[in-house]
């Protein structure tokens, strides 16, 4: 579900994203992007095990440990360890799978289409914000 009209509806209408895989390190995009989508707006929910702060944030364990409901998850981890985000995120009751550049699984894309997420993968959401919301 790579659709503009459809991308542009889940920017325009979602709150909050958990950003899977948040990392604290300098130049790594999954805190720079963070950072970005926290100053458009959005409430954002690092999700790291290896973490309990990030950029000045609580970071949780897990998708099953935030303590709120979440729009979209954007994952920053590699292809091979996507179904068990795809079965947090059909637990936790997301609306929205979103996979960072180069994250790819076709499975985990069914199955997650499948409990009713829209999923976009392959996709930055900065890049896509910058470009249909700016």
């Amino acid at each position: 579900m790579n659709n503009d009209a459809k991308i542009k509806g889940i920017l325009k209408t979602a709150r909050s994203i958990a950003v899977v895989g948040a990392s604290p390190k300098p130049g790594r995009d999954s805190g720079r992007i963070a950072r970005f989508l926290r100053e458009q707006g959005y409430t954002i929910y690092p999700v790291n095990p290896s973490y309990t702060e990030i950029d000045g944030q609580r970071c949780y364990p897990t998708l099953r440990d935030l303590p709120v409901p979440i729009d979209i998850v954007n994952v920053f981890r590699r292809s091979e360890e996507l179904l068990p985000i795809v079965d947090d995120a059909i637990a936790i009751g997301a609306r929205v799978l979103w996979c960072q550049l180069g994250v790819v699984n076709e499975e985990a894309a069914k199955r997650a289409t499948n409990a009713g997420l829209d999923v976009i993968m392959d996709m930055c959401i900065a890049i896509e914000y910058n470009r249909l919301m700016i």
